[in-house]
């Protein structure tokens, strides 16, 4: 048997710091459709897209993302970044690129006073470059998709 991918795997970065989350995630909403002559398929058409996510961090990640938005001037300041999500096995390897990443803060506090768990602070972001997202290399979007604005 080989060994297959987990999250235990991925190396993610967001702009130039590597970051250790606790969950990930990147979900694309891509609304082509049927197109239909009279309620009867009869091919199709591009719709729309959008890609976000979220990232949980514990507070020592945290400090990473909260240093950059100091630098910034504020969290709202932090300019979009790329956020990189690798895996590699022996014999297998994944990587999915997110442009322009735009980070917002929630779940920023749930504190138990009982202790035992890690705090986690969750980090959502909305894809905003057209460049949009690539996996092992290969673009979501069609040249087409993006003529005129990269």
């Amino acid at each position: 048997m080989t060994q297959r991918i987990s999250g235990k795997n991925f190396d993610i970065t967001v702009g130039d710091f590597s970051v250790r989350v606790a969950q990930a995630s990147l979900e694309i909403t891509d609304n082509s459709a049927v197109a239909k002559d009279s309620g009867v398929p009869n091919g199709w058409v591009d719709g729309d897209v959008e890609a976000s996510g979220e990232l949980q961090v514990d507070a020592s990640n945290l400090k990473l993302i909260v240093e950059a938005a100091g630098k910034a001037g504020s969290f709202r300041s932090l300019a979009p970044s790329d956020i990189t999500f690798f895996a590699k096995t022996p014999n297998n390897e994944i990587k999915v690129q997110a442009f322009g990443c735009k980070l917002k803060v929630s779940s920023l506090l749930d504190i138990d006073t009982n202790g035992g768990e890690k705090h986690l602070t969750t980090i959502p972001f909305d894809v905003t470059s057209p460049d949009f997202v690539r996996i092992n290399g290969v673009r979501y979007l069609s040249k087409a998709d993006t003529d005129g604005l990269i």
